[in-house]
């Protein structure tokens, strides 16, 4: 019999699995892959509609540094990588010259080597999870959310997570519990010891930390991203926000004008910038372009794609961390209406070079993104709650002011490494961004295992590290990388029934998880270069 209303609500169903994965982002992918080619029966569960977050439900293309095509990430990622080239290959009518490239950019984005559309890296995702989900190995529970967990001294039991199509609430028994999810939401639901916002100086003696006490509710700007096309002649506006006139006029202190403007600012000199739409010198269309319909035979795309995630789109008027339902809602709700009206402010009253005003052929594509209001299922979520961990990664370990051999801090216990500039964006307590210098660094094995808890590990962005150096391990590499780690290593400690921390601190047993590492194609250590 179909149960409905409050009894539907309360029905609970119990899932068993080796590993439980909450949270399917990138780094809830890369483990579940992981754990699953060593064996092990794995749940993951998702929130959207989508696995993949930030390059799918947050429709962000790749950050990643300048050697991406040759080192620097894992054997997974890169298949990964050309698992999407591949895709347009296989499915698309390029041109002979873009067929030609082994390099290919679908977009042709300014900021990534790899720029392309959500839906194609979903369907890769898919494609390479697919011999375990088809098998069983994996079981995918979409459009769920966490809502409790059941935990005896240091140990997770159970994590009990609600449909949120059915109301129904299931309850995950697993040896592991890895924590996928884009806010670090296990954490608090576990009693898990953690961290949110700026650390203060005194705290961690990092140079760019705050001064006086810690923010813990001061985090980084999140992003309602939308994707755009451009049909030249047409007229594709949309409904006035209901908050535009708040939005049109906003300025916040710290900025150089108002935020829906062409004036932007130089995140490493904080000195005004001048943008524009379709300019040659600062092409916000090009930047995180992720279709370039010159790689396509004619009459493929009308026009180019565009994804919108600007200095014009970041909010930063409070966080959705650690605050009411209501708080978070509201937040949630007032950066959508950032993003809507931004679009109309282009549809409508942006200056253009030509001296009119606005691009009434802007036109939003909901397909892209998924969803009926046409911005992505999740907000880009830049910073997440953070473990309290064996090891934190300071900015001293990575910056090269305070790294005079030119090398980042050696990590013994290193799981991967990664590389971008320590980029923080601005922030719900008004500071603006943070933008220095970083060297190629790895990922500590610390920073993986929490101080106390013994069954439970981060795979997203709520590692051991801090305000400052989250700004450049949350890059999408290295959020693949660690959540990988994380599936491995959990993974082997259900093989020699040991806990993860034995792993870290026994000599023999970390080289020998070392070597399975790279036995799998994940990248220990770096080459030696400059900072970048």
């Amino acid at each position: 019999m179909e149960l409905t209303g409050a009894e539907a609500i309360h029905t609970k169903l119990e899932i068993h699995a080796d590993i439980a994965i909450i949270g399917g982002g990138l780094g809830g992918c890369a483990a579940a892959l992981a754990a699953a080619a060593t064996g092990k029966a794995v749940v993951m569960t998702e929130e959207t509609a989508w696995i993949g977050g930030q390059l799918t439900s947050q429709a962000v293309p790749p950050d990643e540094h300048r050697w991406i095509e040759q080192f620097g990430c894992t054997r997974s990622y890169r298949s990964f990588r050309e698992g999407v080239r591949n895709y347009y290959r296989r499915n698309f009518p390029l041109t002979a010259e873009a067929c030609r490239k082994p390099n290919l950019n679908p977009g042709n984005g300014a900021v990534s080597r790899l720029c392309h559309d959500p839906r194609s890296a979903l369907a890769v995702l898919q494609e390479m999870l697919a011999p375990y989900v088809h098998s069983g190995k994996v079981k995918l529970l979409m459009r769920r959310v966490p809502i409790k967990a059941e935990t005896v001294g240091d140990t997770v039991h159970t994590v009990t997570v609600r449909n949120l199509e059915t109301g129904h609430d299931e309850t995950i028994v697993a040896s592991f519990f890895l924590d996928a999810t884009e806010c670090g939401d296990l954490l608090p639901m576990t009693g898990t010891e953690y961290t949110t916002g700026a650390e203060a100086k005194s705290e961690t003696g990092e140079p760019h930390a705050v001064d006086g006490d810690s923010l813990p509710m001061d985090m980084q700007a999140f992003t309602y991203v939308f994707a755009l096309d451009y049909c030249e002649g047409e007229d594709h506006t949309i409904e006035r926000p209901r908050d535009y006139d708040f939005w049109r006029s906003y300025q916040a202190d710290f900025w150089p004008g108002k935020l829906l403007d062409w004036t932007g600012v130089l995140p490493r000199t904080l000195q005004p910038r001048e943008f524009g739409l379709f300019s040659k010198t600062a092409d916000l269309w090009r930047y995180r372009r992720i279709i370039d319909r010159s790689n396509f035979l004619d009459g493929t795309f009308d026009s180019d794609i565009t994804i919108v995630n600007w200095q014009q789109n970041d909010y930063w008027l409070g966080p959705i961390i650690d605050v009411s339902e209501e708080e978070r809602n509201r937040h949630l709700e007032s950066a959508k209406q950032l993003s809507l009206s931004l679009l109309y402010w282009m549809q409508t009253e942006a200056p253009r070079p030509d001296g009119k005003a606005g691009y009434p052929g802007l036109r939003l594509r909901k397909d892209v993104v998924g969803t009926e209001d046409g911005l992505a299922m999740y907000p880009y979520i830049r910073e997440s709650r953070r473990i309290k961990a064996e090891f934190t990664v300071l900015e001293q370990h990575i910056s090269p002011e305070a790294r005079t051999d030119g090398r980042a801090e050696p990590f013994h216990d290193s799981v991967g490494v990664g590389y971008y500039r320590i980029d923080l964006h601005p922030s719900t307590g008004n500071r603006h961004y943070i933008d220095i210098s970083c060297l190629p660094f790895q990922i500590p094995l610390g920073s993986l295992i929490p101080v106390r808890m013994k069954n439970l590990l981060p795979a997203c962005k709520n590692l051991g590290v801090t305000h400052i150096t989250n700004g450049c391990y949350r890059l999408h590499p290295v959020e693949w990388n660690v959540g990988e780690a994380a599936g491995y290593l959990a993974s082997y400690c259900l093989d020699k029934q040991i806990q993860p921390r034995e792993v870290r601190n026994h000599e023999a047993t970390l080289k020998d998880f070392q070597q399975l590492l790279e036995q799998a194609g994940i990248e220990l250590k770096w080459p030696e270069f400059a900072a970048m």
